[in-house]
């Protein structure tokens, strides 16, 4: 089972009480945007086998969403941070880096 930490209350709790909300990171484009660039926005999505960057609720907590670096392939969790966060913080890159030595 899939367990994270919620960075905003501090809790550890299992995937029963998120949401997963898809993937984190993505750029959004504006009223002026291509109709190319807003496709890619609402349908290009990665998935891929291993490190993935991923938006979660704490649905039965908090109700706060949160950022989530984890191995889709092992489930491995490298940390979780918070969803104002435009990129993911150096302690997590760093634990992906360790953990694919």
């Amino acid at each position: 089972m899939l367990i994270l930490n919620c960075p905003y209350c501090g809790r550890d709790v299992d995937e029963t009480d998120l949401h997963a909300g898809g993937e984190a990171h993505l750029k959004r484009f504006g009223p002026g945007s291509s109709d190319d660039e807003f496709e890619h926005y609402l349908f290009m999505r990665e998935n891929p086998k291993g490190v993935h960057f991923e938006r979660w609720r704490h649905v039965y907590g908090c109700g706060k969403w949160f950022l989530a670096a984890r191995n889709t392939a092992t489930l491995q969790v490298y940390g979780t941070y918070s969803a104002q966060s435009t990129e993911p913080p150096q302690h997590i890159l760093d634990a992906i880096k360790e953990a694919q030595a």
